[in-house]
């Protein structure tokens, strides 16, 4: 009797088991069916001490989304806002928990990187030598002498940008910031006719500026992203040009007692350069000058001006010389992710390609 009642009790803490484990496995299927409900992204006037009248002032200061405030600066927050140092802190912060800003994985930045695009130029050489083209979101600093092709390769992806617009879902916009007035319509107009588009267009949709100062300089740069964010007519900007780079700051800036204030300035601007091609995923194209280093003996002594700043921001850094016949020599001295290497072309009035 004692044994038939212990096996009947096992029994039924057997079933108790057995059912509670069912129950556990539904649970969990059901976890896994059931959806994560999305993050919602907060409004302006949802963020911590921004009201109507304050998310105004954002807006008209060009803070048009989370991700422009959450990589500004409390005092830039400040001085567009008039809001006080810890609340512009507050409101960085939000933004920045909201839009989940922290570290990824490198298979999540290697997807990321699928949207980069590239312009390819005429030369197959160069577009060989830059693994497909300039590179967007990022700077390409080409340097080199006077007369080595630095202004024509900038007049040339102006025009290539529009022989791909194809690509975008909107259309592409140039920002070309012009230091030495080197720019000419009547060339790009040239250029375009060669490929067969149609030089009004693609002069519509270059936006120059000229340079007055190595401040009213760094002024147009910050004003770049004023021009994608404004909220009626955003530019889907896709290519900045700044030729050259260095101009203006070697002007103002004389003697070494000057060196460092030119340094930081200059650091400053590439700074801005570089979220402009972070945050519009667009292509960067620098010209620079060159200078002749007094200490080198052998080999060629030039090197391009700016020192370290240019070369640290820089993702692509191409030298550019005068061949044989005319020809130009781009040669890759830098690059993260890419050998050191040399490309041959030429310049003539339909732009650039290979000989």
């Amino acid at each position: 009797m004692i044994k038939e009642k212990g096996e009947d009790m096992e029994q039924e803490l057997a079933e108790i088991k057995e059912s509670k484990i069912k129950i556990s496995i539904k649970k969990i299927e059901k976890v896994k069916e059931e959806p994560k409900e999305a993050k919602k992204e907060l409004a302006i006037t949802d963020l911590p001490g921004v009201g109507e009248v304050t998310a105004e002032k954002l807006i008209e200061s060009g803070f048009t989304d989370l991700i422009s405030i959450a990589v500004a600066t409390p005092s830039e927050l400040v001085e567009a806002s008039g809001v006080t140092d810890a609340t512009a802190r507050k409101i960085i912060q939000a933004c920045r928990d909201n839009l989940e800003m922290g570290f990824i994985t490198g298979t999540e930045l290697l997807e990321k990187r699928k949207s980069v695009f590239r312009i390819k130029t005429d030369s197959e050489n160069i577009n060989k030598l830059l693994n497909g083209g300039f590179e967007a979101g990022s700077i390409t600093e080409c340097f080199g002498e006077f007369g080595s092709g630095k202004t024509q390769i900038g007049h040339h992806l102006c025009v290539s940008l529009m022989a791909q617009k194809d690509q975008f879902e909107q259309e592409p916009y140039v920002i070309y910031i012009d230091t030495e007035a080197t720019f000419r319509p009547e060339r790009i107009k040239q250029m375009a006719e060669a490929k067969g588009l149609d030089p009004d267009y693609v002069l519509s949709h270059i936006k120059v500026a000229k340079a007055l100062t190595s401040d009213h300089q760094s002024l147009l740069a910050e004003k770049i992203l004023d021009l994608a964010r404004d909220p009626d007519h955003p530019l889907n900007v896709k290519l900045v040009i700044v030729d050259s780079l260095t101009a203006k700051f070697r002007v103002e800036f004389l003697g070494r007692g000057t060196l460092s204030e030119r340094q930081q300035k200059l650091n400053k601007h590439l700074h801005t350069l570089m979220k402009v091609a972070d945050l519009c995923n667009a292509v960067v194209y620098v010209s620079n000058q060159v200078q002749s280093s007094p200490d080198v003996f052998f080999g060629d002594p030039t090197k391009s001006v700016g020192g370290h700043i240019v070369g640290h921001a820089s993702t692509y850094r191409i030298y550019l010389r005068k061949g044989k016949k005319g020809s130009r020599v781009a040669k890759l001295i830098d690059s993260a992710s890419l050998p050191e290497g040399e490309a041959i072309f030429m310049v003539d009035e339909k732009g650039i390609h290979d000989i």
